[in-house]
Order: C-alpha cells, then structure tokens, then sequence
C-alpha cells in the first residue's frame, strides 16, 4: 500500500467528514464543517483542493458540481499519525508513551483496565 499523503489538522477535520459519508459536494461539506470551525466556503474548497491535488480524495463531476470521497482510508492515516507521534516524541516506543499518560493521571480505571486485558492478550499470543 503506497504511503498516506500527510494531512494537516484542518485538512483532517474535512477528511473526516468525507470519511463519515461521501460522496460529497463542497457545499455538503461546507455544511457539516462550519459549525463547529466557523471556516467561510472559500476556505473549505480550499482544503478540499490540497486534499484533491495531494491524492487525498477524489472528485467526480456530476453535471455542474463535483462530488468528494476519500481515497485513503482512515485507518492508513491513523496508523501514519499514530506512529508519527511515537516516533517523535517517544523515539518509536509505546511504553513511555502510556507512562505519560499514567504519570499525569489521564488514564481512566477503564482504561487501565483495557491496557491489562491488551497485555494478557499479547502475553497469551506469545
């Protein structure tokens, strides 16, 4: 599979949208954007053209508009930003990255709970 093309966090929140439902018009877009970023028309079919010319979504034409999907799938660029922010901040390694979260108090009991089932599960496997 060909690497993700890098998406920037404003392109992000459009991506979203298209990977939530598409086809799309930009005004369809724009529509289900601009509450939330308070970004004026211009600006979605701007992102919407970066993400066009970087390979990011596809546009068809139906009669006089053009209708938006994702090319890449969501979980490609989870994976991409997942392992970027490892990669920069924790040299590639998850552990440090949970005994960040832990040290700071940002892990539920839940969560917690998950990360024991996760490692059991691994334990288990291996």
């Amino acid at each position: 599979m060909p690497a993700a093309p890098s998406i920037s966090e404003a392109e992000a929140v459009v991506m979203q949208v298209l990977w939530a439902q598409h086809p799309l018009a930009a005004e369809d877009v724009f529509a289900a954007v601009a509450a939330r970023s308070g970004w004026a028309a211009p600006t979605v079919k701007t992102l919407l053209n970066r993400l066009l010319n970087k390979g990011a979504i596809a546009a068809d034409k139906q009669g006089r508009r053009y209708l938006y999907s994702p090319r890449m799938e969501r979980a490609q660029w989870v994976q991409q930003q997942s392992e970027g922010l490892l990669d920069r901040l924790f040299g590639g390694r998850v552990a440090p990255l949970v005994a960040h979260f832990s040290e700071r108090g940002k892990l539920s009991a839940e969560d917690i709970a998950a990360l024991k089932r996760l490692v059991q599960e691994l334990d288990d496997e291996g």
